[in-house]
């Protein structure tokens, strides 16, 4: 199984190849980084660094055979016990089970290492994987306690507009994860 590593410098051209070969697939359903973001990646990989080493973000790489970045899994915004999850993987590892794996890991940190109670994610409703994966790991819509859930990105049983999201131009939903409940990502 892959390995869920902390950010270091060393991870630096792994990232970037990671990054320039899924760049066409992650612009699917996410806004694409733009050619300066590439350009500039070692400046951006150790602002990232600089971030992790403040405690205001924690960035993590799923890392397979030879050091390959199979997935990116972040927690952002870190403040007052809650952060910010966010994630993406390999176009030829989607699939396998990896995002779901790699999320499940990253709450466990976030809540036995980093000491945090809540996470916030958001997915596009045109990415039903990305919200499977939420979904599984015990992710609810932002405000549900209706019971709302989501299927293949429609949304069943009620009004779910507090938890409606702009992700640059393509509708999302916001889910939380409280890491004080009993935690379902815990468990396959």
């Amino acid at each position: 199984m892959p390995e869920l590593e902390r950010l270091a410098a060393h991870h630096a051209p792994a990232v970037l190849r990671f990054e320039r070969e899924n760049r066409a697939y992650f612009a699917r359903y996410v806004p694409d980084r733009g050619d300066d973001f590439f350009t500039g990646y070692a400046a951006r990989h150790a602002a990232l660094l600089d971030e992790q080493e403040r405690g205001t973000c924690h960035f993590h790489v799923l890392v397979g055979d030879h050091g390959a970045v199979l997935g990116r899994f972040n927690l952002v915004d870190v403040a007052g016990g809650s952060a910010e999850l966010g994630y993406r993987v390999a176009e030829h590892a989607a699939g396998r089970g990896l995002a779901g794996e790699g999320v499940r890991r990253v709450c466990e940190l976030a809540r036995t290492e980093y000491g945090l109670r809540r996470l916030v994610a958001a997915a596009a409703l045109a990415n039903p994987a990305s919200l499977a994966v939420l979904k599984r790991a015990g992710f609810v819509l932002d405000g549900s306690e209706r019971g709302d859930s989501v299927h293949d990105g429609s949304v069943r049983s009620g009004s779910v507009s507090g938890c409606e999201v702009d992700l640059d131009g393509e509708p999302g939903l916001r889910h939380v994860l409280d890491l004080r409940a009993p935690y379902a990502a815990a468990s396959p």
